[in-house]
């Protein structure tokens, strides 16, 4: 049996930037043991990426939302115009072993946006 696929899934900029930055990381922390890690990071975004084709609204809604400080919310905006800039407001957060993936979606539509480890406290936000 297979699921039917009703979602358009990409990638913006941004979020192949932060993906590049994670393989580096990978590489500065252990060289021996990046490729295998790296490689093992596209395989769980290759698996995502399946199920958000068929269940775009399936992550979770994007936390950092919700938050009240004046920092919380300067970051919160600056995540905010690069779902504006993808035309899909819509944000949620799909966990993958110990990365966040921030996207904006649609019905039809995804737009992968950022990509952070989860001891990261921000997503890198630069509109493209």
């Amino acid at each position: 049996m297979t699921l039917p696929v009703s979602a358009r899934v990409e990638a913006a900029p941004n979020f192949l930037g932060n993906l590049e930055a994670a393989r580096l990381f990978l590489l500065e922390q252990d060289a021996e043991t990046a490729a295998k890690s790296f490689r093992k990071l596209k395989a769980e975004l290759r698996e995502m990426i399946t199920v958000l084709g068929w269940s775009p609204g399936c992550g979770r809604p994007a936390r950092f939302l919700t938050g009240r400080s004046v920092q919380a919310r300067l970051r919160a905006e600056a995540v905010q115009q690069l779902a504006d800039h993808a035309g899909l407001p819509n944000l949620r957060e799909y966990i993958i072993s110990r990365h966040v993936v921030l996207y904006a979606h649609s019905v039809t539509e995804v737009v992968l946006l950022a990509l952070k480890h989860q001891r990261q406290l921000t997503y890198s936000a630069e509109v493209q």
